[in-house]
């Protein structure tokens, strides 16, 4: 029973992750000859064959658990950019939890993630099947709700099959359940949700059905390379979607919109414990900014570090605490090589852009103060009135927390949400092509 199961479940795999690889002839012709005949195994084992299958599905379990919940070996992920420590699985510890389990998903060590995307890749592989992802193209710059136009027609049939629009619908007229679909659409696609179909809505429903199911696939070899037994209390940034996540006891308790690293300044993909939280921070300017962009303005006006309330410190410049301190009223440290760490800004309207890669590296927060409220939440001696009051004392003040908790700093471009919807991003640094090109073209 358990060798059907396995077989069952390696087959599934090169099906839905589309990877030849880990497929054996031998083992192929035996799954077929036990679906027709259940007692083959027995059979085999009957007349002497029992050591050679036992060796080969064990052998090819060892791979296939590698392959399916550590993730491709051949994939380097820091050379893709990823520097979270890849997830090691034990295949012994897995084979003898399929020995012992009744489930066959009883003992994989995927998250629950890892499951939905895979749940969604099957729909996309049912709509590449039935053919219907036909481009669409509009003869205007956009259309609003009350117009009229055989486009409209089409938009409502693909907003149909991907489970925006609840109602099928084969009239041409924009009416309000259309309004609230497309809107549902950008808000899965991550753009502006005015309820118009327009250039940004029409790219991303004409993107190839092909281009849809490699960025899942991309997304779930991700998703093996990470442990499925993550903390109860931890904090997540995930890049492409400009959110920040904060769990508490296993569950999504709420999140914020953040800014993270212009396209030339990419926030690292890695992970760290958060230690300290720093009130009224000074912000030290990296060298680079000195060189780039300071020394150039002291060149232009001899008042320069005086108007941006900067000073030498040695032969470093720092920014004095204030309001319009870059660092805004609050940072938040999570010591790491790359010099990245969470914090205010004075910059608010940012947060209002729809795609927001603009800082130099570090993730600015839209809610600093409940993020300070949420770290100190139990320490008695910082209650909401402290913590702005200490914000705006001017003076800078460590702070340095009773726990540490766990920071993942992530690239997800593909995710189910906590609603239930199936969510799609930009690749703004890349990384997906990069992976792509790994994947796909060998």
């Amino acid at each position: 029973e358990q060798a059907h199961s396995f077989l069952n479940m390696q087959s599934q795999f090169i099906s839905y992750a589309r990877d030849s690889s880990l497929y054996n002839p031998v083992l192929g012709q035996l799954l077929d000859s036990i679906s027709s005949r259940p007692d083959t195994l027995a059979y085999k084992v009957a007349t002497g064959d029992r050591l050679k299958y036992e060796l080969l599905l064990t052998e090819y379990f060892f791979r296939y658990a590698l392959k399916a919940y550590q993730g491709d070996n051949k994939l380097d992920a820091q050379d893709l950019g990823w520097f979270i420590p890849r997830k090691k699985v034990n295949p012994t510890a897995l084979l003898d939890s399929m020995i012992g389990s009744k489930g066959a998903n009883a003992y994989e060590p995927v998250s629950r993630q890892y499951n939905l995307l895979k749940a969604e890749l099957l729909k996309y592989y049912s709509f590449e099947k039935q053919g219907k992802w036909d481009s669409i193209s509009i003869d205007k710059p956009a259309y609003k709700l009350g117009e009229k136009a055989a486009a409209i027609r089409q938009v409502k049939a693909r907003l149909a099959l991907t489970g925006d629009l609840a109602i099928p619908d084969t009239t041409t007229v924009f009416d309000s359940t259309l309004f609230s679909a497309v809107k549902h659409f950008q808000r899965r696609y991550g753009l502006k949700e005015d309820g118009a179909i327009g250039k940004g809505l029409l790219k991303e429903l004409n993107r190839p059905i092909q281009q849809r199911i490699r960025q899942l696939l991309i997304n779930m070899e991700r998703l093996r390379w990470v442990t499925a037994d993550l903390p109860q209390d931890y904090l997540l940034v995930n890049i492409p979607a400009y959110t920040l996540y904060v769990y508490e006891g296993g569950q999504l308790n709420w999140t914020m919109n953040v800014v993270v690293g212009a396209v030339a300044h990419n926030t690292v993909i890695f992970q760290g414990d958060m230690k300290y939280v720093v009130f009224a921070p000074y912000w030290n300017v990296p060298p680079s900014i000195i060189k780039n962009e300071i020394m150039p303005g002291i060149k232009r006006n001899p008042n320069y570090l005086a108007q941006k309330n900067m000073e030498w410190n040695g032969g470093n410049v720092r920014q004095k605490p204030g309001p319009g301190n870059s660092l805004g009223l609050v940072k938040f440290l999570f010591p790491n090589s790359y010099n990245i760490y969470l914090h205010d800004t004075p910059s608010k309207s940012l947060f209002g852009e729809t795609n927001r890669a603009f800082s130099h590296g570090c993730i600015r927060l839209s809610q600093p103060k409940k993020m300070a409220e949420y770290l100190l939440r139990n320490d008695s001696a910082w209650t909401p009135e402290k913590i702005g009051a200490a914000m705006n004392s001017g003076k800078e003040k460590y702070v340095t927390l009773k726990k540490t908790v766990p920071v993942f700093i992530g690239y997800f471009t593909a995710w189910v949400s906590s609603d239930g919807d199936l969510n799609f991003r930009d690749d703004i640094y890349g990384h997906d092509k990069k992976m792509a090109d790994k994947m796909f073209t060998r």
